[in-house]
């Protein structure tokens, strides 16, 4: 979309004179229209929204009822906590991770909101000031500003002590909205056009896994705080927030309690001064990218070509894949988790859970080379619905099986391209934890079982896909089933991974007998472990394959709903 002069910033030339236009200029819409347009245009959205399917509409009054529920409970709390001494710290501690997530998350989110893209509104004759106020008001109306306004009067309130707290405390809520509210739009337009493109999209995707490690990180300190009763972490996270808008206006609450006025005003102050530089970037970058043309969008100069397609050319990674179908198909299967969203989220959530889950062992004192089996199963569940990620696509899979055997090849290709990365991570992360824990003689059986779960599961997937294949919706990207496929989704991990998991009970008797019996004949279930994986998953892929070749039509209709 070309960008037009919609937020130029007056000037004497662009004054709306005739003489500057060349005639009688149309008078521009008032502050007050417009903030009534968008106003209703956000609630047309959130009502077309939810018109599209009753699963939608379903899951927007259970989140809305949640977070009704959850900011009523926090609100509660808060005030129930009012006057106790650890009170001011947990609510500026509170209030700094509120800010937090409403700078990162209708990042993720925004395609859930299109008033987040400027770039839709570029031809609107709008200024930058009637169009701030009017997003700003927009984004006001939702499920997060409400839970926001309850956790934040709780946290204002239950900090506050006497007349003047309480009165800075009514400064405080709309204020610290305010700059929450200011900081979500003026990052949204800072990266309107790196998010509406795959990179942006791959970046969101694993900055999200970032934050959902940092979440972990604070559940456990949480879990250390619950248990010795030290409020240490929470108390150093509100001595660094308090210096911090918003949440210094939050401990100008506490400082106006104590009679501390010069506190309190200069926190006060703070957030004021925050919130006017972020209105000031945020018309900046509106202007600026409202009348500046995107770049995506210019043709690149004739004759030239990037430095990654030079670079590749001649030694393509994927000469290095099997010949015929099967590179073909492994070929389609790495592409689809490098650029499909859904399924690169899917990679993205195994590789980075199973690098995960050990440290969390190991944090809560019980670190263990046999924890890598969680590795294993995270990523042997990819295996699972491999035809829901072609989506309506899989009719062009479909059109090339015609016999068991064209099956066999598909879904043999599908789990040589799975544990092309999946073996050799499952393998580093076991000799990572034995060296982190010096269990060197531990890593044989524990490699051993981890590579069975996965062949197993890679079995155990390549039947569950043919059996309760479901859809992967394209159009929500918080929603991986479509609506009424719920439950084959769970039936099809639940009942898979159970079977992966009773397959597995040999090897894990013999292992368990052997360091009871024969500690110095562990090392045998490592190759054990590799031959018995191989074998399952080769005897499910087998299996699977009559069933997929029979059951093309049930597969496509299931995998293409909406």
């Amino acid at each position: 979309m070309s960008a037009g002069p919609a937020t130029v910033p007056p000037g004497p030339e662009t004054s709306g004179s005739p003489a500057a236009s060349g005639g009688a200029a149309a008078p521009l819409p008032s502050t007050a229209t417009v903030t009534l347009v968008f106003a209703r245009l956000k609630l047309s959205l959130l009502r077309n929204g939810l018109r599209q399917s009753q699963g939608r509409s379903a899951a927007f009054v259970a989140s809305a009822l949640l977070a009704l529920a959850f900011g009523v409970l926090g609100l509660v709390l808060l005030l129930a906590l009012r006057g106790h001494q650890h009170i001011a710290p947990v609510a500026v501690s509170l209030v700094a991770l509120l800010a937090v997530a409403w700078a990162f998350v209708p990042l993720f989110v925004g395609g859930s909101d299109e008033t987040l893209d400027p770039g839709r509104l570029v031809m609107l004759p709008l200024r930058p000031t009637p169009l701030m106020v009017s997003l700003l008001v927009a984004s006001l109306i939702g499920i997060g500003p409400l839970f926001t306004v309850l956790i934040v009067t709780g946290a204002a309130l239950g900090t506050a002590r006497g007349a003047a707290g309480t009165a800075v405390a009514l400064l405080a809520v709309p204020l610290v909205l305010l700059v929450c509210t200011t900081l979500a739009r003026a990052l949204a337009a800072a990266n309107a056009r790196l998010l509406t493109s795959r990179k942006g999209r791959d970046l969101a995707v694993f900055s999200g896994l970032v934050i959902a490690f940092g979440f972990q990180g604070l559940n456990l300190a949480m879990s250390r705080m619950t248990g010795t009763g030290d409020i240490g972490p929470i108390q150093t996270m509100a001595d660094i927030a308090r210096l911090l808008p918003p949440a210094s206006a939050i401990d100008a609450v506490r400082a106006a309690g104590e009679g501390a006025y010069g506190t309190a005003l200069l926190g006060l102050a703070t957030t004021v001064a925050a919130l006017g530089l972020l209105l000031w970037w945020w018309q900046r970058t509106l202007t600026r990218l409202m009348t500046s043309p995107d770049s995506s969008t210019l043709e690149a100069a004739p004759g030239r070509e990037t430095p990654g397609k030079r670079r590749w050319r001649g030694g393509d990674p994927s000469a290095l894949l099997p010949a015929g179908r099967t590179g073909t198909v492994m070929l389609r299967t790495l592409r689809y988790g490098r650029r499909d969203p859904k399924t690169k989220l899917g990679w993205v959530t195994a590789l980075g859970m199973g690098l995960l889950m050990p440290v969390v062992f190991a944090v809560q004192g019980g670190a263990s080379v046999y924890h890598v089996v969680w590795v294993a199963g995270l990523l042997g569940l990819l295996m699972y619905n491999q035809f829901g990620q072609d989506y309506s696509a899989f009719w062009l899979v479909a059109q090339t099986i015609t016999t068991s055997r064209d099956a066999l090849v598909e879904l043999r290709a599908r789990a040589l391209a799975l544990g092309l990365i999946a073996v050799p991570f499952t393998v580093v992360v076991v000799v990572i934890s034995a060296a982190s824990t010096g269990s060197w003689a531990e890593l044989p059986p524990a490699l051993g079982l981890a590579l069975a779960l996965l062949g197993a599961l890679m079995g155990a997937g390549a039947l569950t896909s043919a059996r309760y294949p479901y859809s992967i919706p394209q159009d929500n990207a918080m929603k991986n089933v479509a609506p009424g496929q719920g439950a084959l989704a769970w039936i099809s991990l639940l009942c898979g991974t159970l079977a992966g998991g009773a397959v597995c009970a040999p090897l894990i008797a013999l292992a368990v007998w052997l360091g009871i019996q024969h500690p110095g004949w562990m090392w045998t279930v490592l190759p054990l472990g590799m031959g018995y994986g191989l074998l399952l998953a080769g005897l499910g892929l087998r299996l699977a394959a009559p069933r997929v070749a029979g059951r093309l039509p049930e597969i496509l209709a299931a995998v293409s709903r909406e």
